[in-house]
């Protein structure tokens, strides 16, 4: 989607019968589709092929054939034994980038593993570090392990297709949600390789920044995100508390963390006596960063207060906006996603043609 955000002509080659599995993943739905297919699916064109039938796997190796870039995300092995695999491919098309995005890897181990975000959020790490510090581990609100998945493989195809230009040949990009799931850890991530730390839960606050959590106010929580001393003094200072950075304690970000909880004691105490609205107003006064903890539709309503313009339509079916800006302009919402083989038609004629 991202790469049909930026102009190319994407087919999206689809199950005859059932398409996409996310084309069932309701409710909600929009007119009879499922929001979640129409998250996904801008800017493609769509064709169904059998890719277990001998014709359209000629198909399949005709569109290869003139394509720039396949990806593809079977289980390792399979594309192999269909000879759509990108080595094989080349063969014809020596420019052709492939790209393969696996659960776990290519490795023999890993054939068998089929995975899903969740289940990557669970044996990535990322569910062990989300979540209150005596709760249950928790999954994030959104498919989090798959979206970086797709970033990361649209970096690497924009990196072989750039290699193309001097070289004349494709190359062949891999990515995995479960190297996805270990990036997507971050700082938690080299606690443990480089530190020798296994982290924990710690429900919203920050293993080594401190204030760097939600709050209560007299109504609901807020966040605050103070990442060096300049902006703890500053946070002191606008809720009356002057005395804490000198506090030794509370002087230093290290003695922060060590002192966490003495410190939200402290801080709760007094943004307890005034609703949220107010410490955002009193904070952002002093440029402390926070900010309202927004549901989703409070999320694109600042959006759009903001200029960003969140949101877009694409024949009449309202669309999540490409998110990059080229030259200040969001790239054109071309194709609204597809119906299941809308496109197939065409497709077929021009392949055979």
């Amino acid at each position: 989607m991202l790469l049909g955000d930026l102009g190319a002509d994407v087919i999206k080659v689809e199950r005859p019968g059932t398409g996409d599995d996310t084309r069932a993943w309701g409710p909600p739905w929009r007119d009879g589709v499922s929001t979640y297919y129409l998250a996904l699916n801008r800017n493609k064109r769509s064709v169904a092929l059998d890719l277990a039938d001998a014709g359209d796997r000629a198909l399949a190796r005709a569109l290869a054939a003139r394509a720039d870039v396949l990806i593809e995300s079977f289980r390792p092995g399979l594309m192999v034994s269909w000879g759509l695999d990108g080595d094989a491919l080349r063969g014809v098309n020596p420019r052709l980038v492939s790209c393969s995005v696996t659960a776990f890897g290519s490795g023999e181990r890993a054939a068998g593993m089929p995975g899903y975000d969740f289940l990557l959020q669970a044996m990535g790490g990322l569910m062990s570090v989300t979540g209150e510090a005596d709760g249950r581990p928790l999954k994030t609100g959104a498919a989090v392990v798959d979206l970086i998945c797709g970033l990361l493989a649209t970096i690497g195809i924009q990196a072989a297709l750039a290699e193309r230009v001097e070289t004349g040949r494709g190359r062949h990009v891999e990515v995995s949600l479960m190297d996805s799931a270990l990036t997507a850890l971050l700082n938690q991530g080299t606690a443990w390789v480089a530190g020798g730390v296994v982290p924990s839960r710690r429900g919203n606050r920050h293993p080594s920044i401190v204030p760097y959590e939600t709050y209560e106010a007299s109504d609901r929580p807020f966040a605050v995100a103070t990442g060096n001393d300049r902006l703890f003094a500053r946070l002191c200072e606008a809720v009356g508390l002057p005395e804490l950075p000198a506090d030794p304690r509370f002087a230093t970000n290290e003695a922060r963390v060590a002192n966490v909880a003495a410190l939200a004691d402290l801080l709760d105490d007094v943004f307890r006596r005034e609703p949220a609205d107010h410490w955002v107003a009193v904070l952002r006064a002093a440029s402390v960063p926070v900010g309202p903890i927004n549901r989703v539709d409070e999320a694109f309503a600042l959006a759009a207060e903001l200029g960003m313009e969140p949101t877009t339509a694409a024949h009449r079916v309202p669309l999540v906006a490409p998110p990059l800006r080229l030259d200040g302009e969001r790239p054109e919402v071309r194709l609204p996603p597809p119906e299941l083989d809308e496109h197939g038609d065409e497709i077929r004629a021009w392949l055979r043609g």
